[in-house]
């Protein structure tokens, strides 16, 4: 059976504030752990007004101590912001002290606008084109051994531990697929974005992975967005809030907060609008939960991916608990 993960981005929905959002995130972690999921990833993000955190590392800390066996990661680290030395003493220390449960995913991405950007690269010169060396110095400082000739080979970057975290590269495109598939990471596959050629980026990283030094043959995870209820109708009710969410996303609006499925109701879309919110939904997985187990095992089947990490955007919470319940017993998870 497919394994089964949550990704959060942790946005404040409409009527929340910060503190309240991040008790629910703990709360939902802590259900997770309990539900039986492998997984619980979170997002980094920079500016928007709706992020309850923008530093992943502090919230992988606080939510390992406050579950005691799923996995959590980042889902993930910008890395061309970062010293790969710096971002492996964070995970070390988090390795340490949660041995084998702490995940480090890696993106290339901004994560953020243009003048965000500059500020976390202030006084920095960035090459893009470094990003696989960063990667392959991030390994290296985690594992205590660096190749030789490496400018910064005898430094140690502490703690001492005897087990790494899992290494993965984040991506929606076919560059990252390659890059993942050169360093023998594992990889991930955000099929939720919407870019298209996503099965031929997968395809291309299981069958040009070359084994390393972290792992001998690939690993693949798709992240996906799954709405689910009792009903057809419920859910896609409930799916509301996500379709006015990622419009005004793409149409580069700066939300102060996750919609309400009332603000959804009231919104005055467009045909343009109605028409762009019907492709998206083609993409997504939303209905009872044989319907939502089904579409998660066709998308992974698609994608030939180990793994799934799901994301159920809802607005209301109790709403998201039952959604991520009512999955985890389509697919009998055991906690």
């Amino acid at each position: 059976m497919i394994k089964l993960g949550i990704l959060d981005q942790s946005h404040i929905n409409e009527g929340l504030n910060a503190a309240a959002t991040l008790a629910d995130t703990t709360r939902l972690a802590q259900e997770a752990d309990k539900l039986g999921y492998g997984r619980y990833w979170i997002s980094e993000h920079h500016a928007g007004r709706m992020l309850s955190f923008s530093s992943p590392e502090i919230l992988i800390a606080h939510l390992a101590a406050a579950t005691s066996r799923i996995r959590v990661g980042s889902g993930g680290i910008m890395l061309p912001h970062y010293s790969s030395y710096k971002v492996a003493e964070n995970f070390k220390l988090l390795e340490a002290l949660h041995p084998g449960r702490i995940d480090v995913g890696l993106g290339r991405a901004p994560g953020g606008m243009p003048m965000a950007t500059r500020a976390l690269q202030e006084n920095k010169f960035v090459d893009i084109n470094k990003y696989p060396q960063q990667i392959m110095d991030l390994i290296g400082y985690l594992r205590g051994k660096q190749p030789e000739g490496h400018p910064f080979a005898n430094l140690h970057a502490a703690p001492a531990i005897e087990e790494i975290p899992e290494v993965w590269l984040l991506g929606s495109s076919y560059e990252s697929a390659r890059i993942a598939a050169q360093l023998g990471t594992s990889y991930a596959f955000a099929q939720f974005f919407g870019t298209p050629g996503g099965e031929t980026a997968m395809k291309h990283y299981l069958e040009n992975f070359e084994p390393s030094v972290i792992n001998d043959k690939p690993h693949s995870m798709i992240a996906v967005l799954a709405i689910c209820a009792d009903t057809q109708e419920e859910a896609n009710e409930l799916a509301l809030s996500t379709d006015l969410f990622f419009l005004l996303l793409e149409n580069g609006i700066d939300q102060i907060s996750f919609p309400s499925v009332q603000t959804a109701y009231d919104y005055p879309y467009t045909e343009s609008d109605l028409y762009r919110i019907n492709r998206a939904r083609e993409r997504r997985i939303i209905g009872t939960p044989e319907q939502v187990k089904a579409g998660i095992l066709q998308m992974a089947e698609q994608y030939q991916a180990d793994e799934v990490l799901v994301m159920s955007s809802i607005h209301n919470f109790e709403a998201r608990l039952k959604s991520y319940r009512l999955i985890a017993e389509a697919f009998g998870l055991q906690g």
